[in-house]
């Protein structure tokens, strides 16, 4: 008997301590909602959101005037400041026979005059304003003419990694092939450069 009643009590404690443990696992219950009031209504209405308006797109926008241009970016290149009259560019000496507008030129010393005739569009690779004809003149006279292409000091090199001559100087050299002998002119912030063919 008293076996039974040991055992009988030893399940009960164990079923409580069960209980509590699975009390404690358990969340706590959310907090109840308080009782509506009259200053609080127990389902106060939905508060409105403010909502973004779309920027209407294409003409629509711009004529709303919602659209702004991009800022204009300043020309950090430069543009050749040139006269539109003829001007000595400077005395440069010829070594070797070439030709000038398909026209031979003699070996020798040649004072380059820049003329005011931009280049035709059918000369190859003309952009107007920046191909102009250059004069070699020998003795007074015009001896031969070719194009030469007008390059800003702020864009020299990109267009030649060669060292430049100085300012107001000039250098006549072979380029690489033997091909062409270029003139090139340093003079008044810009680059003149004329290639001559062999």
């Amino acid at each position: 008997m008293k076996q039974w009643v040991i055992a009988g009590m030893l399940t009960g404690s164990l079923a409580l301590a069960g209980a509590a443990s699975a009390q404690q696992k358990q969340p706590p219950p959310p907090p109840k909602k308080p009782a509506a009031t009259a200053e609080q209504p127990a389902n106060p209405p939905a508060t409105k959101q403010a909502t973004k308006k779309r920027a209407p797109r294409g003409d629509a926008a711009n004529a709303q005037g919602t659209h702004q241009a991009p800022k204009p970016q300043p020309n950090t290149a430069g543009t050749p400041n040139v006269s539109d009259t003829a001007m000595a560019l400077g005395t440069v000496h010829i070594p070797k026979a070439v030709k000038a507008d398909g026209k031979p030129l003699a070996p020798g010393t040649y004072q380059v005059r820049l003329t005011s005739e931009q280049a035709k569009p059918d000369a190859v690779g003309t952009t107007g304003k920046l191909e102009r004809w250059v004069e070699f003149v020998k003795g007074g006279k015009v001896a031969g003419r070719e194009v030469a292409t007008i390059v800003p000091q702020s864009e020299i090199g990109l267009v030649q990694k060669d060292a430049p001559p100085r300012a107001n100087g000039s250098k006549v050299e072979m380029l690489k092939g033997g091909d062409y002998l270029r003139v090139w002119i340093n003079k008044g912030g810009n680059h003149y450069l004329v290639h001559l063919p062999v």
